[in-house]
């Protein structure tokens, strides 16, 4: 049985990104893989590791461009499912000032949503030192079902469980069908990451340590990484807690700038080849520090995939040496 050092399982869409404009004024809108479990794979085969997704797509010219892009990207396919029953789901993002991003989903329902556990390649799930997820493809049945039942597959078979509220509120029937979602992830995962904003929802608390301290007393969750924008990000564990700073860049997309930073992340889960509790104070720094370079790396350029940076990139940003344009 193959092995990899991550795998995978969740949404893989086309994002929509602003393109300009048209010679008639119109705006113009340029078509991108995105979905967060991909991006952060697409981020540590950047990174050489082997990795390999596990989703469904539309049989569809949109859901036949997503293929290509794994391959193209270096990640096994083998748990990329088609289906005629649905269209290959798409988000259109609209961007802000600083490069913030908001989304339109066309997902009614989208191919994404119909995984069933039976559909699951099980070598996937036994071959995989990281298992990844997210909570968009928890937002329905039967890819609810089946993203749990793998991670738990996944988790039983020893791999580390690493995890991604990544809340879109649109998505959700309501507030309370999201939070309940997402704590079912919480109760899996060994690593998980949010921003500010997900924290705060998830734990209904007014600080950052207060709701971090929260979150980890009331889910198993061995490794809390809260990311903070320009700030930088936050970690605790069990026994200790400390920040890491970002770095000075030029923002135009913060599409991929958290899956930049949870695929660097990984990476150095995966390069340290030792349980987070037996980290030192100074390994976790080192390793955010990493991850907040991938993070702001992804934020210089546009589209989500395009912008995650290689190991030399990360690695210059982190020692201060200047980014090519």
């Amino acid at each position: 049985m193959m092995t990899y050092d991550a795998v995978a399982i969740g949404e893989f869409l086309i994002d929509f990104t602003p393109g300009g404009t048209s010679p008639a004024g119109n705006p113009l809108f340029e078509r991108n893989a995105g979905g967060a479990p991909v991006n952060v794979l697409a981020a540590l085969a950047r990174l050489g590791k082997r990795t390999a997704f596990i989703g469904k797509v539309g049989n569809d010219p949109f859901g036949h461009f997503l293929q290509d892009t794994l391959r193209q990207e270096g990640i096994d396919d083998k748990g990329l499912v088609f289906t005629d029953h649905a269209h290959t789901t798409m988000a259109f993002v609209h961007l802000g000032e600083g490069g913030e991003r908001s989304f339109h989903f066309c997902r009614q329902p989208g191919a994404d949503e119909a995984l069933a556990f039976e559909e699951i390649d099980a070598s996937l799930l036994g071959g995989a030192r990281v298992f990844h997820f997210g909570s968009v493809s928890m937002t329905s049945e039967p890819s609810r079902g089946a993203t749990l039942a793998a991670v738990r597959e996944a988790k039983a078979r020893g791999a580390w469980i690493t995890y991604d509220p990544n809340w879109r509120p649109a998505l959700w029937q309501d507030n309370q069908h999201a939070k309940q979602a997402m704590e079912e992830g919480l109760k899996e995962a060994d690593v998980v990451k949010v921003s500010e904003e997900e924290l705060f929802f998830l734990t209904g608390a007014d600080g950052l340590e207060a709701g971090a301290q929260l979150l980890m007393e009331r889910f198993p969750v061995k490794l809390l990484l809260v990311t903070l924008g320009a700030e930088g990000s936050y970690y605790r564990t069990r026994t200790a807690e400390g920040r890491a700073a970002s770095y000075p860049v030029a923002p135009v997309d913060t599409t991929a700038a958290g899956d930049g930073f949870m695929g660097a992340f990984i990476y150095a889960l995966l390069e340290n080849d030792r349980p987070v509790p037996e980290w030192t104070d100074g390994e976790l720094r080192q390793a955010l520090a990493f991850a907040n370079a991938g993070g702001a790396l992804a934020t210089t350029r546009r589209g989500a995939i395009a912008s995650l940076a290689d190991h030399g990139e990360i690695e210059k940003l982190v020692k201060g040496e200047p980014i090519p344009d």
